[in-house]
């Protein structure tokens, strides 16, 4: 049975008519297109070539059988294309999601990255809440959520990212805007602006008070980190929300401070735990680590 590189080898000389010139069109040495012609002639029974000159000029033999290696080579060229489109990450949808807070900067960042090493790459991206996570994942909506929140599930899988922290925002004018950092006493005293306790992530944002034995009144309750930090630009009120919502673009007229006591909480990347993730998910799951960590000390 011929090899592929025999099918190669005997393609170049018939369209190059030279053993030099198969050497030059296949990018090898000429003495080893003569070695391997030989062995693959011994090997069939026959002669392919007939020599004058320098000259190769196909048997009738060789003729007979050239219609169909060309076939052949065209399928391993067409294989060879749909692979380097798989590279690409042009022959499929790679559908992600993200919760809120991350998907104002990171995943954008993480993405940007991800299309360096896979540019033809089509996505899909949903916004989700931490709660609407699950059923994306399940149901194979998508391959990847990122989150600010570990989801205990047994069809689902965390994957961990990076440690994150809360920080304050409060009105550029506001007095606490020229202070180095706050508390979270001085934000309990104010009025506070943010997202239900009950929620998952308004649970990571109330914790800090609780633990403190601080009160945590919520005068504005919003939905989304977004809302929140544009009705702070307001002037309605301060807010402690993540670290990662407040990287790039702020709404006019927020200020960003750190909070005196720790605060952290963990970012994930969750999968379905009983479906094989592809090459584009485990990039992305790399992608959104190296943006993570490069801004988290």
């Amino acid at each position: 049975m011929l090899t592929l590189r025999q099918i190669e080898v005997i393609r170049a000389i018939t369209i190059a008519g030279t053993v030099k010139g198969a050497a030059e069109l296949l990018g090898v040495s000429a003495p080893g297109i003569s070695r391997l012609m030989k062995h693959t002639e011994g090997q069939l029974g026959m002669r392919l070539f007939s020599r004058m000159h320098g000259h190769f000029t196909p048997t009738d033999e060789a003729r007979t059988i050239f219609d169909q290696i060309n076939s052949v080579y065209d399928r391993v060229e067409k294989l060879q294309m749909s692979i380097d489109a798989m590279k690409r990450g042009a022959s499929t949808v790679f559908a992600l999601a993200s919760v809120p807070s991350l998907a104002s900067h990171v995943v954008p960042s993480a993405i940007r990255r991800l299309q360096t090493e896979y540019p033809d790459m089509r996505m899909a991206i949903d916004i989700l809440k931490i709660e609407e996570a699950v059923d994306y994942l399940l149901l194979q909506r998508g391959e990847v959520v990122a989150m600010s929140y570990k989801i205990d599930h047994p069809g689902l899988m965390s994957h961990p990212l990076a440690p994150g922290r809360l920080v304050a925002v409060v009105p550029a004018e506001h007095p606490l805007a020229a202070r180095p950092e706050v508390t979270l006493a001085e934000l309990a005293a104010e009025r506070l602006i943010g997202i239900e306790p009950r929620d998952p992530y308004g649970k990571i944002i109330a914790d800090p008070f609780h633990e403190a034995d601080l009160p945590y009144r919520l005068a504005i309750v919003a939905r989304f980190s977004h809302t929140v930090l544009t009705l702070v630009g307001q002037g309605l009120g301060v807010a402690v929300i993540d670290e990662f919502s407040v990287q790039g673009a702020l709404p006019r007229g927020v200020a960003v401070r750190p909070i005196a006591e720790p605060t952290s909480f963990r970012t994930y990347a969750v999968v379905n735990a009983d479906r094989p993730r592809s090459n584009h998910a485990d990039a992305f799951i790399a992608a959104l680590r190296a943006v993570m960590r490069a801004r988290v000390p």
